[in-house]
C-alpha cells in the first residue's frame, strides 16, 4: 500500500506547498510532482468549506465532507480532506435501503504525522430528502469516530494508492471496481497497474479484492493467478457501472488519465466476476475480445457516471470535460449514439473542478450530484434543474458554456466561519 506522506514537501495538506495545485485522485489539473516519489499528488493548501454561490440551473447545496459540512466529518469520522463520492444504491442489503459512497485519498488531521492519510473511505446515506443536501449515517471505522480504508488492493510492488472509480449492487452484494495508480504523472495523466473489482456481502463493511478480476495495464504484475496483459486492457483502468435491468451488467471502460474515450461491455449479473464472460461493443454488435471494443463516447473523457434519468426520459452520462467542466450527453441505449454535451457545471465558475457523480436516487426535474475541486479537496453537493435541457439523442451540436453566455455565474464564495462572501465575482462574469 501507499506510504502516508510524514516528511513530504506538499500532499493532501498542502504543507509545503509550492503552489502548484493538485491532481488529486484524479489528476484534475496542476503540478505534476506528488508528494513522496508521486504516492500523493499536492494540493495548494488545507482542506477547505468554502462553497460557491452560484446562479444558473446549478446550484451548489452543501459540502458534504470537510470544514463546514454539514455532516462533520471531521469529527465524525476524521475525513477532513477527500475527493471523488461515487454513488451507488446497496440493493437493500440488510434490510437496510443506503446509498453507499465511496471516495478516493483521504486524509484526517492535517498536524498528524502522514495526515491521517488513507487510500479511500465509504459512507452510507438513507436520506431521501434529495433536494437540501445529503446526511451521512455511517461509514466502516477502525476505531471510534475514524473511517477505514475498505479497498486494500494485493500491496504489490509499486502500488502506491487503490481509488475507486465504479460501484453497483447485484442482489444485495456490492462490487466496486478500483485501480491501482503506480504513479501521478503530466497534469491530467496518471500510470496504472491494473483495475480490479472488490466485493461486499455486508453493505459495504468489509471488502475483499477478487484477484481473477484483474485487468493487468503493466507488464510483469506478480499477483498469482493474473494473465499477462491482454491488448484492450489499457481501456478499461477507470469504470462506471449501470444495471440495464435486462439481466446484464453494463460497464463502460476509460484509459488511466483524463484523455481517452469510453467503452463499453457488459456482463451477466451472476457472472460479474467472471472476466472471461464479458462481452463488448464493437461498433456493431457485442463480441468476446476486449481489445476490439470502440469507443461509445470519444475523448476526451474523466470519471464517468452513466444512469437512466426519468425526467429527460434518456440515460445520462456525466464527466469531466477538458476544460474541467462537469458535462452531460444524452442516450436512448447504453451504446449510443450520445448526443452533444450540455455543460451543467463549469469550470470557469468552479475551477479546478472534477469527479461529477450522480446521486442514483435522484427524479423528476432537478439532478442532485457531487463534484471535487483540488483547492478545496473535498466533495460539494449539487443540484441542476433540468427543465429545457432536454436533447434528442441524435442532436450532435455541443451547447455553449452557460458562463460564456451569462445563464450563470459565480456570485460569491461562503466559507464555514463567515456570514459575508470572501470574493464578489466582477461585473458580467
Amino acid at each position: 500500500m501507499a506510504t502516508p506522506a510524514s516528511a513530504a514537501t506538499g500532499g493532501p495538506c498542502g504543507q509545503g506547498g509550492s503552489g502548484s495545485g493538485s491532481l488529486g485522485s484524479s489528476g484534475s489539473s496542476g503540478s505534476a510532482t506528488g508528494s513522496l516519489d508521486k504516492a500523493l499528488p499536492w494540493i495548494t493548501g488545507a482542506p477547505d468549506g468554502a462553497l460557491p454561490r452560484l446562479s444558473g440551473k446549478t446550484k451548489a447545496i452543501e459540502m458534504v465532507t470537510g470544514p463546514g459540512s454539514p455532516n462533520d466529518t471531521i469529527a465524525r469520522f476524521n475525513v477532513s480532506g477527500t475527493d471523488l463520492g461515487i454513488m451507488w444504491d446497496n440493493g437493500n442489503a440488510g434490510g437496510q435501503h443506503d446509498v453507499l459512497m465511496a471516495f478516493g485519498d483521504t486524509v484526517g488531521d492535517c498536524d498528524s504525522p502522514g495526515d491521517d492519510w488513507r487510500s479511500n473511505v465509504l459512507f452510507r446515506s438513507s436520506d431521501t430528502n434529495l433536494a437540501d443536501g445529503m446526511r451521512i449515517d455511517s461509514s466502516p471505522l477502525d476505531r471510534p469516530n475514524h473511517s477505514r480504508q475498505v479497498i486494500k488492493g494485493f500491496g504489490i510492488p509499486g502500488e502506491y494508492t487503490v481509488i475507486p472509480t465504479a460501484g453497483i449492487s447485484v442482489g444485495t452484494t456490492q462490487y466496486a471496481r478500483f485501480m491501482s495508480v503506480k504513479s501521478w504523472d503530466s497534469p491530467g495523466k496518471w500510470t496504472t497497474l491494473y483495475s480490479a473489482i472488490a466485493v461486499s456481502t455486508d453493505n459495504g463493511e468489509t471488502w475483499t479484492a477478487d484477484p481473477t478480476t484483474v485487468r493487468a495495464n503493466v507488464a510483469g504484475i506478480d499477483i498469482p493467478g493474473i494473465a499477462a496483459v491482454t491488448p484492450g486492457n489499457d481501456n478499461f483502468q477507470m469504470s462506471a457501472f449501470v444495471d440495464g435491468k435486462d439481466g446484464f451488467v453494463y460497464e463502460y471502460g476509460t484509459p488511466s488519465g483524463r484523455n481517452g474515450g469510453a467503452r463499453l461491455g457488459r456482463v451477466a449479473y451472476a457472472q460479474i466476476l467472471n472476466l472471461n464472460a464479458y462481452q463488448y461493443w464493437n461498433g456493431t454488435g457485442w463480441g468476446a475480445d476486449i481489445g476490439q471494443a470502440k469507443p461509445v463516447i470519444e475523448a476526451p473523457v474523466s470519471e464517468l457516471q452513466v444512469q437512466w434519468n426519468d425526467y429527460l426520459h434518456k440515460y445520462v452520462a456525466m464527466y469531466t470535460d477538458a476544460t474541467n467542466s462537469i458535462v452531460i450527453r444524452q442516450a436512448d441505449r447504453l451504446e449510443g449514439p450520445w448526443s452533444g454535451t450540455q455543460t451543467i457545471l463549469s469550470g470557469l465558475l468552479v475551477p479546478s473542478l472534477y469527479g461529477g457523480f450522480m446521486h442514483p436516487w435522484s427524479k423528476g426535474q432537478y439532478l442532485e450530484f457531487v463534484g471535487t475541486t483540488w483547492d478545496r479537496y473535498n466533495v460539494i453537493y449539487f443540484r441542476t434543474d433540468l427543465n429545457g435541457l432536454q436533447m434528442k439523442a441524435a442532436d450532435q451540436a455541443d451547447r455553449p458554456d452557460p458562463a460564456t453566455t451569462g445563464e450563470a455565474k459565480l456570485l460569491g464564495v461562503d466559507r464555514p466561519s463567515e456570514a459575508t462572501p470572501i470574493l464578489q465575482a466582477p461585473q458580467g462574469q
